[in-house]
C-alpha cells in the first residue's frame, strides 16, 4: 500500500530508531496518528525539550541537564573510585542499585573494529587525563561481556596498569532466579570466576 507522503515520512523516521523494523515503525506511526492533537503536541515538545536541555558532562561524559553533572558535583561521592561504563544507560542501571558511591566515566561506546570504532572514537583520552589529574585509587570496569566489551576492557587495563591504580571488573554470571541447567557455558564459567565467600 502506498501511504500519503506525510505518513510515509513519519514511518521512515521511526524506522531510524534502534531495533525498529518496518512493521514496528508502521505501528508507532499509526498509534501517533490516533492520539489526540494535545498529546501529540506534548510528545513533540518533550522530544524538543530533551534535545535542548540535555548536555554531556565535561568531566565524566554522562548525559545531564547540567555540566558538571549532579554526580560529579556531589561532595558525598567517593572520588578515589571511578566506574567505567560504555553508555549513560549503564550508569543509570548501576545507580539504581544504590550500591556504588564513587564517580563514573562514560566511554560513549566500545571499541569495535567491525563497526569502524577505534580507541580514538570513544572517551579514553579523557579518562587517562582524569587518572593523571585526580587521586584515583581504583578503576572498576563495568563493560558488557561482549566481544567489544572484552576488547575494550583489555585495552583499558593495559593503559591503566602503568598508573599503579587497582583495576577490578564487575562479576558476571547467573541472574537471581535463573536455573543453572538453562545457562550457557560462558555464563556458568563467569559465575564460577566471580564467586565470593559467604
Amino acid at each position: 500500500m502506498i501511504y500519503p507522503k506525510s505518513i510515509a515520512t513519519l514511518i521512515e523516521h521511526f524506522q531510524k530508531f534502534p531495533s525498529v523494523g518496518p512493521k514496528s515503525a508502521q505501528r508507532m506511526a499509526f498509534y501517533l496518528l490516533r492520539m489526540p492533537m494535545s498529546e501529540v503536541q506534548k510528545f513533540a515538545q518533550a522530544i524538543v525539550e530533551a534535545k535542548e536541555n540535555t548536555r554531556t558532562c565535561e568531566i565524566c561524559f554522562n548525559l545531564s541537564s547540567t555540566s558538571p553533572c549532579e554526580i560529579c558535583q556531589s561532595t558525598k561521592r567517593d572520588r578515589s573510585t571511578i566506574c567505567i561504563v560504555a553508555e549513560t544507560k549503564d550508569l543509570i542501571a548501576i545507580e539504581k542499585t544504590n550500591e556504588f558511591k564513587g564517580l563514573y566515566h562514560v566511554l560513549q561506546g566500545l571499541i569495535s573494529p567491525m563497526d569502524g570504532i577505534g580507541a580514538d572514537d570513544i572517551r579514553i583520552k579523557e579518562l587517562l587525563t582524569r587518572l593523571t589529574d585526580e587521586d584515583v585509587k581504583e578503576v572498576i570496569l563495568a563493560l558488557s561481556p561482549s566481544v567489544e566489551g572484552e576488547a575494550t576492557s583489555l585495552y583499558l587495563s593495559k593503559l591503566i596498569k602503568p598508573f599503579g591504580i587497582k583495576i577490578s571488573r564487575i562479576a558476571f554470571g547467573l541472574p537471581v532466579g535463573a536455573d543453572l541447567e538453562y545457562a550457557d557455558e560462558i555464563t556458568i564459567a563467569r559465575a564460577i570466576e566471580g564467586r565470593r565467600e559467604i
